[in-house]
């Protein structure tokens, strides 16, 4: 038996996974993986529906893209806190750390508020899943479907990245428990890159 195998067998006996991450790293990652294909998923699906439909509306004329481009904006900001809670985490100063995550957390919950805004401006206009006052009915559905269910990830981001100001503060969370929350809040962020662009941009 070669060396490098010995030591291969001696990691995967350990329990050590590949790239000497944790277990907790490795299925933060698959969740992200699987979710992120489900995005894609959506969007795709929503490009093909909008290649097909008819009267297909003009994203200018039902939504503010300064708005949005604003809301993108202050999610975008958030993961930069995020970042600075992580390394503050790494870097044990438990303070930093608490307050990162807690504007990580304000950013996110201003987002949170800013698409209920958006949804409440659409709502009154008269779209709805099944109708849409400026065009194609599936052009409603898509926009709920797809901010609603990003929205939703949000709002479970909120809750982990609050749990884990609460673990911190109590000398209970590792900086390898922010750093999974950094993991899942950066991907929330990544896909409403996608979103901002593939859905509102385009």
């Amino acid at each position: 038996m070669t060396q490098a195998t010995a030591h291969a067998i001696d990691r995967w006996g350990g329990g050590t996974c590949p790239f000497e991450a944790g277990w907790r790293k490795v299925m933060m990652w698959s969740f992200i993986i699987t979710d992120g294909l489900l995005f894609a998923g959506f969007l795709a699906s929503y490009g093909y529906a909008r290649l097909l439909g008819g009267g297909w509306p003009d994203q200018s004329q039902v939504f503010s893209v300064p708005y949005i481009a604003a809301m993108t904006f202050v999610l975008i900001s958030s993961s930069a806190t995020m970042a600075a809670a992580v390394q503050a985490a790494r870097d044990r100063q438990r303070p930093a750390t608490i307050r990162y995550i807690l504007l990580t957390a304000a950013g996110g919950a201003i987002f949170l508020g800013m698409q209920a805004f958006e949804w409440e401006h659409v709502i009154e206009a008269g779209m709805r899943l099944g109708q849409n006052p400026w065009g194609d009915a599936a052009f409603g559905a898509y926009f709920f479907l797809i901010t609603g269910f990003h929205g939703t990830h949000v709002a479970t981001g909120l809750i982990v990245l609050l749990s884990t100001a609460l673990r911190s503060a109590k000398g209970a969370s590792s900086p390898e428990g922010v750093e999974m929350a950094g993991l899942y809040w950066h991907f929330v962020d990544l896909v409403w890159v996608f979103i901002f662009t593939l859905f509102y941009l385009v």
